[in-house]
């Protein structure tokens, strides 16, 4: 079962987001939260598996949160609620350690399978929220310099960052491709370091914008 803490400080949001969430019978909602102190609390006394965080709330906004939260240790993965309004908040989120990124006006099963994802480690960016995010901090011909980024992986590495991408986890990525899930974990260390990225969501830009995503 994947516990789940909801931090929104609007009470109706916080309540589609839980029925939503009910509506997936691998997932517990643990606790609600209508401020960022009050998210981070919750993480300490409950450990859960994902915080769904909204980015904009009182006493402390949602990558705040994420930031503490990473900072503790607590095992919890961040996965935040965006809407295009929140383009400015993009650049710093990647660097705060945040799984994914789903919007609150997009098809609420992506909340279901953004918590699945980042859970398991994986990272999960909403289609559109991949675009903007791109266009956001790439400018033009994105393509192009990330082709040139990737253009020192080995064709192996390649394949497992375009899985990355798609957002599938180590265990996920090493059954497709037929591999132990250590063997994964090493690909995976091995391109967050060739191409200097933090962590799997800032890989997966790269792959989208290196068009390395493989069709569904």
């Amino acid at each position: 079962m994947i516990r789940v803490v909801v931090a929104d400080d609007e009470a109706v949001v916080r309540v589609g987001v839980r029925a939503v969430l009910a509506t997936a019978d691998d997932v517990e909602v643990v606790g609600e939260a209508a401020t960022g102190r009050a998210a981070v609390d919750l993480v300490l006394a409950h450990r859960p598996d994902v915080a769904v965080l909204d980015i904009r709330m009182p006493d402390l906004d949602g990558l705040d949160a994420a930031a503490e939260i990473r900072r503790l240790g607590a095992g919890t993965a961040s996965l935040v609620l965006t809407t295009f309004a929140d383009d400015v908040y993009i650049s710093r989120a990647l660097g705060e350690g945040v799984g994914g990124f789903v919007l609150k006006t997009g098809d609420p099963h992506e909340i279901i399978a953004g918590v699945r994802a980042v859970a398991s480690g994986a990272a999960y960016l909403s289609p559109l929220v991949a675009k903007r995010v791109v266009d956001h901090l790439s400018g033009r011909g994105p393509r192009l310099r990330a082709g040139d980024r990737v253009g020192e992986l080995t064709e192996r590495e390649r394949e497992v960052l375009g899985l990355v991408g798609a957002g599938l986890s180590n265990a996920e990525i090493a059954r497709r491709l037929h591999v132990v899930e250590g063997t994964v974990k090493v690909y995976v260390g091995a391109i967050l370091r060739q191409l200097d990225v933090r962590n799997r969501v800032q890989a997966a830009i790269v792959a989208y914008e290196a068009g390395l995503i493989p069709p569904a």
